[in-house]
């Protein structure tokens, strides 16, 4: 059987993107199949659309997924067929949720919590798992704590500022001025507008910081750090030498980057299911308009997540 999914021939802009067909998958050993309901696009799959990512080869795109179980293979006893489910599949190897179907180990996934649509659901498990992993397993933030969120109107930020307050942490984001009372809205103690001031100047004394932008970011953030705080850069793996220029300051810096975690999966869809977490789609569009998507991404302009539906 074969079913629709998003493919390319080549690397480049949107444009390569294409609706194709391909074979339906079968679950393996401890995997499930999933029909697919919704996905949602991170900078991540423009990297790989563009370039490759990390494997520099062309590979299906797509890690978020929302769904409903369709088969369960060999060994499965966390699922039955009929369960809604959520997750960041194999992440970070190729998954190919940018499909009708998509297998995933069955630990990369947690029940659906009922309060969230499939759309709200797929925009939250790759940017939600960053965001935890950086601020808990990393950065061990803790209540009281001054916790700065780069891009705090983004993907992974605006989900970031929700889970360091729900960890305790007074939180300060930096967005633009149009942004300002979204971030606020999430729960912000305090919001920087980087267009009209420098954050390196109107910030001090901060424990932690956590940068999706990468770049004079790093440096400029280690200014706000009080002695021992710590930067976790999410941006590229040539972020590792800003632990250089942290460690005569006696400060610290981490490149960070995600992986698939069932015990942060759960910890992420608790928060959900106690008003604490909320993902913000900007833009939900069916699976044939992903050269769209994949535009609003690279334009930059987006507040939240841009959601491809299924249904």
């Amino acid at each position: 059987m074969t079913m629709l999914a998003i493919g390319q021939d080549e690397f480049g802009g949107p444009e390569v993107l294409r609706v194709t067909e391909a074979d339906k998958p079968v679950p393996g050993v401890a995997e499930v199949l999933v029909r697919v309901h919704a996905t949602s696009v991170n900078p991540t799959d423009v990297w790989h659309r563009l370039l490759g990512g990390l494997v520099g080869r062309i590979v299906p795109l797509g890690w978020d997924v929302s769904g409903v179980v369709e088969a369960i293979g060999p060994g499965v006893t966390l699922f039955q067929p009929g369960d809604e489910v959520f997750g960041m599949p194999r992440h970070p190897l190729p998954a190919g949720t940018y499909a009708e179907y998509v297998t995933s180990p069955a630990r990369h996934l947690v029940r659906k919590p009922a309060a969230l649509t499939h759309a709200e659901a797929a925009a939250l498990p790759l940017v939600a798992m960053t965001a935890w992993q950086a601020l808990v397993d990393v950065a061990e933030v803790r209540p009281g704590q001054r916790v700065l969120i780069h891009a705090a109107a983004g993907g992974v930020g605006h989900v970031a500022v929700q889970i360091a307050k729900a960890r305790g942490a007074y939180v300060i984001g930096t967005a633009s001025t149009a942004n300002q009372e979204f971030v606020r809205g999430l729960g912000a103690d305090e919001v920087i507008d980087y267009t009209a001031v420098d954050f390196a100047e109107a910030v001090s004394e901060v424990d932690v910081v956590l940068d999706a932008i990468g770049g004079e970011y790093g440096p400029r953030s280690l200014r706000t750090l009080r002695p021992g705080g710590i930067v976790v850069s999410l941006a590229s793996p040539a972020e590792l030498q800003l632990a250089e220029l942290a460690r005569p300051q006696g400060k610290r810096a981490r490149f960070m980057a995600v992986e698939a975690d069932l015990h942060g999966l759960r910890e992420i869809a608790a928060l959900v299911e106690s008003g604490l977490l909320r993902a913000h789609v900007d833009t939900a569009l069916p699976l044939g308009e992903v050269v769209k998507a994949h535009e609003l991404i690279a334009g930059g302009r987006t507040v939240g997540k841009v959601v491809l539906t299924l249904d």
